[in-house]
C-alpha cells in the first residue's frame, strides 16, 4: 500500500515529464491550506531560472487528482497544496483496516544487526541499561515489522581485569550461602571489598593482593581450569539475572556472545592492521593515528589543545601486550560481517562513547575498505536519566538504582493508581494490569523524549492518564475496547472490518481521524531512518487525541447504520493502530482499566 504522499509525488512527476526528480511532499502544517503540500514548484524553477509560480500553474494544469480529490492549489511563492476527497479517503481508511502492514508500504529488505544493552557480568542491572535496552529493542521491534532481517545481538562484558579481582574474592572471601540466596550481591560485595584493597589511592591498599589479582587474570587468560570454572560459574549466575530483567521487559535477543567469544580473534586483528600499515608501535603499544585525509575538525584522531591539533590515537594493543574495548570491537565487527553478512550495524550505547564509535568507525573504514563500502555502521547514541535535583538519577542514598528495583516501584506505583481508579476490578486482574502499565510508563518515559537529550525520571508525570504519556495511549486503547464489549452486550458483536467494507465520512472530526490513520506507513520508516522512536511516540499520541475528539463529537453506538458501522470500523482500525505502535516501543495494552 503505497502512502499518500508518493501517490502526490508520482503525479507531480508526471506534471513534469521526468520520473527521477525527487518530489518531497509532506503534510500541511495548517490545515487551511489543505492536506499536502510540496515546495517542488520552487525547487525546479531555481534549476530552470523561471518563475516558481508560474511553473507551479505549469504543474497543476496538468495533474489530475480524481478520484483522490479536487485540483491542487498555488499559494505564495509557489506553494502546491492538496486537498483530499473525504469518498477517496473513506475507501482508501476501509482498505487500510484491513492491510496486515497498517498502510507501511514495500521496503528493500536490508539486514539489521542491532547492538545494544550490554551489561556486565557479577554485576547488577542498573538504570544506566534501561536507555540502551529500551531503545535498542524499539529498533528491532520495528525494523521487523517493517519487513527487515534484524539480528539482536547483546555484547556481554564478561572478560576483562575485573576478574582477577573477582577471582581473589571468590577463592578466599565467597560466602556460599549468601551466593546461593542473592548471587550478584554478593559477587557485587566480593569486587568491592578486593579491589579498594587493590587500589593505591584507597586506605588499606595491599600491594601484595594487587599482584594476586593480576596473577589470577592471568592465570584465567591462559586457561586455568579452576579459574576457568569459577568465571564460568559467575557467568552462569549472571545470566540468571539478565534472563530474569529481560523477561520481565519483554525483550529477546538472537546472539548474547560475551567478549571472551572473540578473544581468539585479537591477536589476528592487531597483526593485520599492523600489516596493511593502519597501525603502528608508538611507545610499546599499538596505535592508529590520523591519515589526514579528513578535515581537522572532522578527525576522531585529532584534538585541539592550545591552539594546536595533536594526535588522539585509537589504542589497539596496550603497552604490556593487552587488547583493549577497539580490538574486541574489531574482532567483534569482523565476526558479524562473516557470519551475517549485514547492510547495517547499529550501536546503542549513551553519549560519551561517541569519540570512541568515531574512531572505531574510521579504524574499520581504513582496515576494510571493501566492506565498509557495503555496510552501513551507525552509533544511535542517548543522553542521561536525571533525578529531580537535574543530576544523574540515583537513590536517596546516592547509590545506582538498580534496574530490578526500578522495575518493582513501578508496578506498586500502577497497582496503587489503578486500585484508586477502579476499587472493583478483580486483584489478580489488576496486578496483571499493574504490570502492564508500571513497565509501559517507564517505557514510554524513555522513548517518547529525542533519544539525544537528557530527561527527568518523575514517577507522577510517567504514570499519569493526562498527557504524553503510556497510560493515556493505553486508556485510548481500552476506551475503544469498552465500545466493542458494549456493542455485543447489546446483541451486536463487532467483526473486524473487510477491506471493501463502506466507509461514511461526513463529519470534520471523523475525516481528521482518518487522515491520522492514513499517515502511519509515512510515519514509521522515519523512525528506522534516524532511529528515533520519538517520532511514533509522537504519532500515537496525536492519533489518541484525534480519535477523543471524534469519540466525543461523533456518536457511535447510538448512530443510526450505515453510520454506525462506519465509524465502528474508525473505532477498530484505530484500536489496532495503538496496539500495533505500542507494541513497537515495547509497550503491551490492557483490555480493561
Amino acid at each position: 500500500m503505497e502512502t499518500i504522499p508518493v501517490l502526490l509525488a508520482a503525479k507531480i512527476r508526471s506534471a513534469l515529464d521526468n520520473e527521477t526528480i525527487p518530489v518531497h511532499v509532506v503534510p500541511s502544517a495548517d490545515r487551511r491550506f489543505g492536506d499536502y503540500q510540496t515546495t517542488v514548484a520552487m525547487q525546479v524553477a531555481k534549476q530552470r531560472g523561471v518563475n516558481p509560480r508560474t511553473l507551479a500553474q505549469e504543474i497543476t494544469s496538468r495533474i489530475d487528482m480524481a478520484p483522490m480529490g479536487p485540483p491542487p492549489e498555488i499559494a505564495g511563492a509557489g506553494f502546491i497544496n492538496f486537498r483530499l476527497d473525504p469518498h477517496w479517503l473513506a475507501a482508501r481508511t476501509a482498505a487500510l483496516a484491513a492491510d496486515a502492514r497498517l498502510g507501511c508500504p514495500p521496503i528493500l529488505r536490508r539486514t539489521l544487526v542491532v547492538d545494544f544493552s550490554s551489561p556486565n557480568v557479577a554485576k547488577s542491572m542498573h538504570v544506566g541499561h534501561i536507555r540502551s535496552t529500551i531503545l535498542g529493542d524499539c529498533i528491532c521491534r520495528i525494523g521487523r515489522f517493517l519487513g527487515h532481517r534484524v539480528i539482536a545481538d547483546n555484547h556481554i562484558g564478561d572478560w576483562g581485569t575485573q576478574f582477577g579481582i573477582l577471582l581473589v574474592g571468590w577463592n578466599t572471601l565467597l560466602n556460599r550461602e549468601a551466593l546461593a540466596k542473592e548471587p550478584i550481591a554478593e559477587l557485587e560485595r566480593l569486587y568491592k571489598t578486593v579491589s579498594a584493597q587493590c587500589d593505591p589511592d584507597k586506605p588499606g591498599y595491599d600491594p601484595g593482593l594487587r599482584a594476586q589479582a593480576k596473577q589470577e587474570l592471568v592465570k584465567l587468560q591462559a586457561g586455568d581450569s579452576k579459574n576457568l570454572a569459577s568465571w564460568r560459574e559467575m557467568i552462569r549466575l549472571s545470566q540468571i539475572q539478565f534472563d530474569e530483567v529481560y523477561a520481565r521487559l519483554g525483550v529477546r535477543f538472537d546472539h548474547m556472545y560475551g567478549e571472551s567469544f572473540y578473544n581468539p580473534a585479537l591477536k589476528g586483528v592487531v597483526e593485520d592492521l599492523l600489516q596493511k600499515g593502519v597501525a603502528r608501535e608508538s611507545e610499546g603499544a599499538v596505535c592508529v593515528f590520523s591519515d589526514h585525509t579528513v578535515p581537522e575538525k572532522d578527525d576522531p584522531f585529532l584534538i585541539q589543545r592550545d591552539g594546536q591539533w595533536v594526535d588522539v590515537p585509537a589504542i589497539v594493543q596496550k603497552a604490556d601486550g593487552a587488547a583493549n574495548y577497539m580490538t574486541t570491537d574489531l574482532a567483534t565487527l569482523d565476526y558479524r560481517l562473516r557470519e551475517f553478512s549485514p547492510d547495517d550495524i547499529v550501536y546503542v550505547t549513551d553519549g560519551r562513547q561517541q569519540q570512541h564509535f568515531r574512531q572505531l568507525f574510521a579504524v574499520f573504514r581504513r582496515w576494510r575498505p571493501e566492506a565498509a563500502a557495503r555496510v552501513t555502521l551507525s552509533h544511535v547514541w542517548f543522553g542521561s536519566i536525571l533525578g529531580e535535583d537535574n543530576k544523574p538519577f540515583k537513590t536517596r542514598s546516592g547509590d545506582t538504582v538498580k534496574l530490578a528495583d526500578l522495575l518493582d516501584e513501578a508496578v506498586e506505583r500502577a497497582e496503587r493508581l489503578i486500585a484508586e481508579r477502579n476499587p472493583e476490578l478483580d486483584p489478580a486482574e489488576r496486578a496483571a494490569t499493574a504490570r502492564i502499565i508500571g513497565l509501559g510508563a517507564v517505557k514510554y518515559a524513555d522513548l517518547s523524549p529525542n533519544r539525544q537529550g537528557d530527561y527527568v525520571f518523575n514517577w507522577d508525570k510517567m504514570l499519569s492518564f493526562q498527557g504524553n504519556t503510556a497510560p493515556y495511549l493505553q486508556y485510548s486503547y481500552v476506551r475503544i475496547q469498552s465500545i466493542f464489549r458494549k456493542s455485543a452486550e447489546g446483541g451486536r458483536p463487532v467483526a473486524a472490518p473487510a477491506a471493501d467494507s463502506p466507509l461514511t465520512l461526513t463529519e470534520e472530526a471523523e475525516i481528521l481521524l482518518a487522515k491520522r490513520l492514513n499517515q502511519f506507513g509515512e510515519i514509521l520508516p522515519q523512525v528506522i531512518v534516524d532511529y528515533k522512536p520519538n517520532i511514533l511516540a509522537t504519532y500515537l499520541f496525536d492519533l489518541a487525541g484525534c480519535f477523543h475528539n471524534f469519540f466525543e463529537s461523533c456518536p457511535v453506538l447510538k448512530s443510526e447504520e450505515p453510520i454506525r458501522s462506519s465509524r465502528l470500523a474508525l473505532c477498530h482500525v484505530t484500536g489496532r493502530m495503538l496496539r500495533e505502535g505500542l507494541a513497537m516501543l515495547g509497550i503491551e495494552v490492557p483490555e480493561r482499566m
